[in-house]
């Protein structure tokens, strides 16, 4: 038997170090040839680490959350034959390691039984019901299942703080004080105390998106800007476009309008488009339209980018849109579809809320947020009627941005957006 040792890969673009991000296997598993190994983060994707061999683990290079350099030892695999260890492959002589998890303390409720003797009006709090299966047969003295028979209760649902968990009269009478006497179905105290904690080791996805986000907020000088939108006749026209080509083309969402808008309203507004290095002081100002639209995945939020929605139609838009957020919430994104943006999109849908502050996706200038679609009463032409509204709540970098440019910009997209017919006119 021989020992085949995986190193870090060179995952290209200049990478020097990547973080372990997670570990699909333990020492002493038995593994295939192409099973995944590892996920190991980049600044921008998570990667794959698959085996190149067949054999059993036994040795990990790394724990989660660790900075590994692009060539470092990442696993030992035991395999026939004389495998590819070198001298200097070898690891020093420490202990073996565990399967390295992320440090958690399970959730556990104490529940201390209360001394036997006379217990305080307050004692009720210590939660008096108890769940029983239905054929258990609770601890109690034949006057106390008296007493619960003239009192109505069920005697499986309450409490004993007596020895062994015995029912006591007080136990019926903390029970009636939760005003629980009719209850059918046994529920949780109101006011059972807690004392569980749950540790969870920031690594991966959620550090790089941590890092972002304080970045953003340290270097930038973030500005937010808020218009409320008459959505009614792009809403009439989505409806109509489903309808009438749905079918062969597709469902449209309100996503590829604002991306269209977008388009549109950055021809008047270039200075949006754009990306500033603030080291050398220089802004670049671009040509193409690459949208990043924010999306939420199991690891956390991320940005897939729609390349060029300048040269979309509404359809492309909405294929590739739909495509990039299926990649990134299956953890299939690759690093070129999760960078390059040039301005960023976000929503949350059904819960956008009223207003929200979306934080900058550096080196970016400018984002737009979506909130949520509400019907209201609006006045129209002297008229009381009822709208589709919603409300864009964008952010902008004030060292690039001016706030008058911005609250332009955004009422460009509203003038687009109230009358949809201008989205398509060249």
């Amino acid at each position: 038997m021989g020992t085949h040792v995986i190193k870090m890969p060179d995952i290209g673009e200049g990478i020097a170090e990547v973080e372990l991000s997670q570990w699909h296997v333990k020492v002493g598993d038995l593994v295939v040839e192409d099973q995944v190994l590892a996920d190991v983060m980049t600044d921008k994707a998570m990667v794959d680490i698959p085996s190149p061999v067949h054999g059993k683990v036994i040795a990990l290079g790394g724990q989660p959350g660790e900075v590994m350099a692009v060539g470092s030892v990442l696993i030992s695999i035991e395999v026939e034959g004389a495998g590819n260890l070198k001298e200097s492959d070898k690891p020093a002589p420490v202990a073996a390691k565990e399967t390295p998890v992320a440090p958690k303390v399970e959730a556990v409720i104490e529940s201390k039984p209360a001394a036997a003797a006379p217990r305080p009006a307050a004692a009720a709090c210590q939660g008096p019901m108890v769940a029983r299966e239905a054929n258990e047969r609770p601890l109690a003295s034949p006057a106390v299942r008296k007493h619960a028979l003239d009192l109505g209760i069920q005697l499986r649902l309450v409490r004993g703080s007596g020895p062994a968990g015995r029912v006591l009269h007080e136990d019926l009478d903390a029970y009636l004080a939760q005003g629980q006497s009719n209850a059918s179905t046994p529920v949780a105290a109101a006011c059972t105390q807690r004392n569980d904690e749950e540790q969870i080791q920031v690594i991966g996805m959620r550090r790089k998106i941590a890092q972002r986000m304080q970045d953003a907020t340290q270097r930038a000088a973030h500005f937010s800007y808020v218009e409320e939108i008459d959505v009614t006749a792009i809403e009439e026209l989505r409806a109509h476009l489903n309808e009438k080509h749905g079918a062969s083309r597709g469902k449209l969402t309100l996503l590829p309008f604002l991306v269209r808008a977008l388009v549109v309203a950055l021809r008047d507004f270039p200075q949006m488009n754009a990306r500033y290095d603030d080291e050398a002081q220089v802004i670049t100002r671009l040509g193409a339209v690459h949208v990043g639209v924010a999306t939420q995945s199991d690891v956390g939020l991320m940005v897939p980018v729609v390349r060029h929605a300048e040269a979309r139609s509404l359809w492309d838009s909405a294929a590739e849109i739909s495509r990039l957020a299926n990649a990134a919430r299956n953890g299939k994104a690759s690093r070129d579809e999760l960078s390059g943006s040039t301005i960023t999109l976000t929503s949350l849908g059904a819960l956008g809320g009223i207003v929200s502050t979306p934080v900058l996706n550096l080196p970016e200038v400018a984002i737009v947020g979506v909130n949520k679609i509400v019907e209201r009463p609006m006045v129209v032409k002297g008229q009381v009627v009822i709208r589709k509204m919603m409300n864009l709540s964008s952010s902008f970098d004030h060292r690039v941005v001016d706030g008058m440019d911005a609250a332009l910009f955004i009422q460009a997209i509203r003038g687009l957006l109230e009358q949809p017919a201008t989205l398509f006119v060249e």
